[in-house]
């Protein structure tokens, strides 16, 4: 008795939470619970969603790389002079001594550190044959970016740039964006700002001039890849309307790889000089040094996972909705009753679990479709299955739940309309559904 009373209370709680849920949209787009325990009519059961792990810092989880490998500066040691005065060289980099190296890591350590801890290359000694870094960064796992990428130079940031993404571990890469301080002398394209963007040009490459400044401008150290401003196109200014922008995720797979990434690289191809003409008297002016990436993203599970974890040097999903792999990619092994399918973020708030299911049941009767066999009194279709509101029940939420009830449906006292007449339409949509049911009894009868 104590145990069905608990069950009650469980049932009355979880709806309150869902209508919680229903009635403020700021709390869309968490996805953080996976599947809960709902009480039904056949008991306590499992209700699953989609979902997927809390956005974090990426930058704890990665490698970095260097090409090429030896142009850090410090081996030998040398002197570097301030970019805004030539005659300040009394700056040493050594990175046999501690407090005067500056290792790639650095890029990464805590920020706020006074004097300020950065990663810097040697100088343009060699000018004028380039000065070309690749840094390239690896998570070995598939990553969704949720926020822009910002990094932050020491040393004037670079006249010439190119930031660069890999879907494939770093076998192929394609551009994300373009840097400098004249897009059409350094990459042939005319320069724009990711305001001149569309939602049907959002997936194009641009060239900016906004990051390329010298030393002129020392304070503006930043530069960065706006992811946000790129979903505000779909979401809105102040990304309120997230539905809309899962709906495109969902349905555009080129959207969606978009902000995926293995990898990223940042090309630099030009030192600030702060004028036109370098200075070949004071070559040690011109050097490049980061002293913060910010990469916020999350593992990608395809809306299998809401937690990732970080093991013998490898982030991996830990995957629910009985689907494994690397990113929850394929069902398990007795789990294969039906074809993998990722999640789904649709329909807001719960979205939809597309859970694996034993081997076997056989196939999975469809009861509704949302185009012939469509839920009745407000239920959604959710893997071909009717989801009904708290006041109906069936297969199609076609019965009030208070016919079931002491008293039966009594008018307004009892909380529902009066009875009517079934529409010619409902008794059609039920009959389609029992002829969908009836086919599938002897296939299933087979596959027992």
């Amino acid at each position: 008795m104590r145990f069905q009373f608990a069950l009650t209370l469980q049932a009355i709680w979880t709806g309150m939470c869902h209508a919680a849920m229903q009635h403020y949209p700021a709390a869309w787009g968490h996805y953080d619970v996976c599947k809960s325990q709902v009480y039904s009519d056949e008991g306590l059961t499992w209700d699953y969603m989609a979902c997927q792990p809390e956005a974090a810092d990426m930058t704890q989880f990665l490698k970095v790389s260097l090409d090429p490998p030896n142009i850090t500066c410090g081996d030998p040691p040398e002197t570097y002079c301030a970019l805004e005065n030539p005659y300040m060289c009394n700056n040493e980099c050594d990175a046999n001594t501690e407090e005067l190296a500056h290792p790639p890591q650095l890029m990464f350590d805590i920020e706020g550190r006074n004097p300020t801890t950065f990663w810097q290359s040697t100088t343009w000694k060699k000018y004028p044959k380039a000065l070309l870094v690749n840094i390239t960064l690896s998570w070995n796992k598939t990553i969704e970016l949720t926020d822009d990428i910002v990094i932050t130079f020491e040393s004037g940031r670079p006249e010439q740039m190119v930031l660069e993404k890999s879907l494939d571990y770093g076998r192929t890469w394609q551009p994300y964006q373009f840097y400098a301080t004249d897009c059409l002398d350094a990459f042939t394209m005319e320069p724009k700002t990711v305001q001149d963007l569309s939602q049907h040009t959002l997936l194009d490459i641009i060239c900016t001039e906004d990051y390329s400044r010298g030393y002129v401008w020392k304070y503006d150290k930043t530069v960065r890849f706006e992811i946000k401003d790129r979903f505000a196109l779909f979401a809105g200014p102040r990304l309120h309307n997230m539905a809309s922008l899962y709906g495109q995720l969902d349905t555009t797979k080129n959207l969606r790889d978009f902000f995926t990434i293995t990898d990223l690289r940042i090309r630099l191809l030009r030192p600030a000089t702060g004028a036109t003409v370098v200075d070949e008297s004071s070559l040690s002016r011109y050097f490049y040094a980061i002293s913060d990436i910010k990469v916020q993203g999350r593992c990608k599970c395809n809306l299998h996972a809401n937690s990732c974890v970080f093991d013998k040097e490898k982030l991996s999903c830990e995957c629910e909705h009985n689907t494994t792999g690397p990113d929850c990619g394929r069902c398990k092994r007795s789990y294969q009753g039906r074809a993998w399918s990722a999640g789904s973020y649709l329909p807001i708030p719960k979205g939809t679990a597309n859970i694996c299911v034993p081997n076997n049941i056989g196939p999975v009767t469809r009861v509704c479709d949302n185009e012939l066999l469509r839920c009745q009194n407000g239920g959604e279709c959710v893997s071909n299955r009717c989801s009904c509101p708290a006041s109906h029940t069936g297969l199609l939420c076609e019965k009030p739940r208070c016919e079931s009830e002491l008293g039966g449906c009594k008018g307004p006292e009892s909380g529902q309309a009066s009875l009517r007449p079934p529409s010619l339409c409902s008794v059609l949509t039920l009959l389609l559904a029992g002829v969908a049911l009836w086919r599938e009894t002897p296939r299933r009868a087979a596959a027992l």
